[in-house]
């Protein structure tokens, strides 16, 4: 692993002393005292010409019991997708960790597959039938752009040998896009062992799709949409204690651009038409590869949860703050509230969050773990924007929030990262789980290259973080501006 360090970090003389000795851990120690241990998890083995090495962006994860799995692509190509997907796990509440790749997917692959490459992994476990699931997108490389051709789902009963992929859907001359998927996992649920995975067709405007599966993940439905054919994507479905399915999403429906959810209550069977959450204004993030794609979490008992980058409370949309939803039916919605990371006004723009939940916690005493990416000045460009990768937590639903705290150790020059067609890359989306009742978030993070090596790579902090509190939601006024013409990708391979 490697430790990158910055003025605000300093290391002690024992941990400098066994990091010389050769030791794979130590801690970096701030300013005020606290400790935490950067630790990495996996890293790209792959050398094929075509792809960009070192690289592992977009992580997601799960935690079950003690165990915690975390998934990413690795070996990113600059036009779409990755070489494989790498899984790293730990069963032991974040303390070790083992990682690898799937098998029989892409070339590189041991044993090889039959798809070119692998894009937008997300992860789940079954509890019903006792099984880790992985889903990612299968892409097509050979037309002149890469395509996601198919929607697969890797099994594993231990989270540390995986089969051959599970076809769930084929594309059939159109193409997919950013997948998600879980599992409704609380035994006196009329549907426990349903799981759902979420996908947008995009060949057709990003029509949304869902299909089901009841046996393990070894057979799915047929493709369904919602109500209305709602169009979008970056659905992260959630299933509540009394197994109604919650998908939010961004959405293409309402407005030019919006936050959205959708549910279940037939176990999968038929999909509600969507109900706006939120309108939804970003700041264009410079250099770097962003979409305003929810992330969502639930607590143990049912509340929904919902972040996303947003604009509305910064004059001129000049920066992005972390914004927040919450429901308890996926019908009716919270208002927006901001949560504060830094002041308004500040130029700090924040982007790219992953929030988890403990799930042993609900309502006024539901824990939250924010991770999320950011720029200490919005108003940068490739060669002076310093990346860096932020924390902060609440002990009370989000009512308040603890300080914002660094996990990198040095910032990133965003030159380091993967590049793509679009920006370069750390993730459409990342990701924070718990464990132990500790928040494990899962991130990439890179060094400056090794001649033209990338040092870009998945990690965690050693044995979890704490969730305090502190800084009270205040109420902040929208601002009015008129938002700046973006591009939306909407085709995030």
């Amino acid at each position: 692993m490697f430790i990158l360090l910055r003025s605000r970090w300093w290391i002690s003389p024992v941990l400098l002393f066994m990091f010389l000795l050769g030791l794979t851990l130590f801690s970096v120690v701030s300013a005020a005292g606290s400790t935490a241990t950067l630790l990495q998890v996996s890293s790209d083995p792959y050398t094929n010409a075509t792809s960009q090495h070192q690289t592992e962006v977009e992580p997601d994860s799960y935690a079950s019991g003690s165990t915690i799995v975390a998934v990413t692509q690795v070996g990113r190509f600059s036009d779409g997708g990755a070489s494989n997907i790498g899984w790293a796990t730990s069963t032991d509440n974040g303390s070790t960790w083992q990682s690898g790749f799937l098998p029989s997917t892409t070339p590189y692959s041991t044993p090889p597959g039959s798809y070119d490459r692998l894009s937008d992994p997300t992860v789940v476990y079954d509890a019903a039938h006792k099984q880790w699931m992985i889903a990612s997108l299968a892409v097509s490389a050979t037309g002149s752009t890469p395509v996601g051709a198919a929607v697969l789902v890797s099994l594993s009963a231990d989270g540390l040998t995986w089969n051959a992929p599970v076809v769930v859907a084929n594309a059939n001359g159109g193409f997919f896009d950013k997948d998600w998927i879980t599992c409704d996992n609380t035994a006196t649920s009329p549907y426990y062992g349903h799981c759902y995975l979420e996908w947008d067709l995009a060949s057709s405007s990003d029509l949304v799709q869902m299909s089901t599966s009841s046996d393990g993940g070894t057979t799915w439905s047929a493709a369904q949409s919602t109500g209305d054919n709602a169009t979008g994507l970056g659905g992260q479905p959630l299933v509540q204690p009394n197994g109604t399915v919650i998908v939010p999403f961004l959405s293409s429906s309402f407005f030019s651009s919006s936050i959205a959810a959708f549910i279940s209550t037939n176990g999968g069977a038929s999909w509600n038409s969507s109900v706006a959450i939120s309108s939804e204004s970003d700041h264009q993030v410079a250099s770097l590869r962003t979409e305003p794609l929810p992330t969502a979490a639930i607590d143990a008992n049912g509340t929904i949860y919902v972040i996303w980058q947003d604009c509305r409370f910064e004059s001129g949309c000049s920066a992005n703050d972390l914004v927040m939803s919450t429901s308890t039916d996926g019908s009716t919605w919270s208002a927006v509230q901001r949560i504060p990371l830094d002041a308004v006004g500040t130029g700090v723009d924040h982007f790219i969050p992953g929030l988890g939940i403990d799930p042993a916690t609900s309502g006024g005493s539901a824990h939250l773990a924010l991770t999320y990416y950011y720029y200490p000045n919005a108003n940068c460009t490739a060669s002076t924007c310093q990346l860096e990768v932020g924390f902060a937590s609440s002990l009370d639903g989000g009512t308040t929030w603890s300080a914002a705290t660094p996990l990198a150790a040095t910032p990133m020059n965003v030159t380091w990262l993967a590049n793509t067609t679009d920006g370069y890359m750390v993730g459409d989306y990342i990701a924070t789980s718990f464990s132990g009742g500790k928040a494990f978030p899962v991130f990439a993070v890179a060094s400056a290259p090794t001649g033209n090596q990338l040092n870009e790579s998945l990690f965690t902090i050693q044995s979890g973080l704490p969730v305090t509190g502190g800084t009270s939601l205040a109420a902040s006024p929208r601002v009015a501006f008129t938002k700046p013409t973006h591009t939306r990708r909407y085709n995030t391979l």
